[in-house]
This record gives structure tokens, sequence and C-alpha cells, in this order.
């Protein structure tokens, strides 16, 4: 229980690293802060190999889906905010950043599919108007339009992020990723 307060304790310092990092022109802040809770997280689940396979696999999802907004006129990142293109490092990172909350912190969404989803249209949108109005993001289009989109992202990202989730237990269950000492081989 404990674990999971601090893991989503962990997700709103990540959440804010990020957003005011990029929003002050401090793009690597929030990617800093990501990467020392990912390290943090992964330590404590004891579940290296999953969990690794995991935040990859979700920092990929995230860059493609927010690099297909920026590239379709969605959003924009002020320059001070770049770093890189079309979608930058800090929004990766709040990717990594959600994955890390998966197992801990909002593992009771595990299965439940339909509930991610609408989880997801529900929550992302506010989040991205936060960003927005912390300085880090822009909307391109009008900020109606954006945020149905940024909402429709959401409605399918979170499932597609809790599946992720199982497939990276299975490729190492599977043993197709090696096994880190410590870490159980489940058959």
């Amino acid at each position: 229980m404990v674990y999971k307060l601090l893991n989503f304790i962990g997700f709103q310092v990540g959440w804010f690293a990020c957003v005011l990092g990029a929003a002050n022109g401090y793009p690597w802040l929030g990617p800093a802060v990501v990467m020392a809770l990912a390290a943090a997280n992964l330590v404590a689940r004891r579940r290296f190999a999953a969990d690794l396979l995991l935040v990859v696999l979700a920092g990929v999802l995230g860059y493609a889906v927010d690099s297909v907004l920026v590239i379709a006129g969605i959003l924009q990142f002020d320059a001070a905010a770049q770093l890189g293109r079309p979608s930058t490092v800090w929004m990766v990172a709040m990717w990594v950043n959600i994955a890390l909350t998966l197992n801990a912190s909002l593992g009771w969404l595990q299965g439940r599919y339909v509930l991610a989803a609408v989880l997801g249209a529900v929550a992302g949108p506010p989040a991205y108007l936060a960003g927005a109005r912390l300085g880090a993001v822009d909307f391109a289009a009008p900020v109606a339009i954006s945020l149905l989109v940024v909402s429709v992202e959401w409605l399918v990202s979170m499932p597609a992020l809790l599946g992720l989730s199982v497939l990276a237990r299975r490729v190492v269950a599977r043993g197709d990723m090696p096994v880190v000492a410590g870490e159980e081989k489940r058959r």
C-alpha cells in the first residue's frame, strides 16, 4: 500500500517536473526526474525486465501518437520547450511516467480495458489543458477540437498501455528477454 502511494506521488512529481520544466525553458528537467523515478520503481518492484520493456514500449507509443498530433496541427511546442521533434523528449517522459503507474497505483485497472478507455478519454484532455495553461504546450487547432482529439488519443492509448503491460510480462515470462538476477522466471 505504501509503495502504491509513493508511486502515485512520484507520478505527480514527474508530471510537474515535465510540464514546469518545459514551460520554463528546462525541457531536460522532466526526463531527468522521470528517469530517477523509473530507476526507483524498477528496483522497488523487482520485475526489472518486464517493467523496463513496458516503459520502453510506452515511450515509443507516446512518441508516435504525440508526434502524429504535432504533424496534424493539433499540438505545438514552444522553441524553449523543444527537445526532440516532432514530439519532445519531455512528452515521451510523461508517457514513461504513466507507464510506471500501471502495475502500481493504477494496477487496479489491469484487465479493465473499457474502464481504462473511459478514464483515458476523461482524464487525458484536462492533463493536456493544464499543460497548456502552464505554458508547456499550445493547441495549434481550436482548443475544443484539440481536446476532442486528445480525448480520442487517450481513449485508445490507456487500454493500449495496459495491453503493453501484459505483453511485457508475457515476453519476459516466455524467456524471450533475459531475466535479471533476482527476478523469478514464471512459466
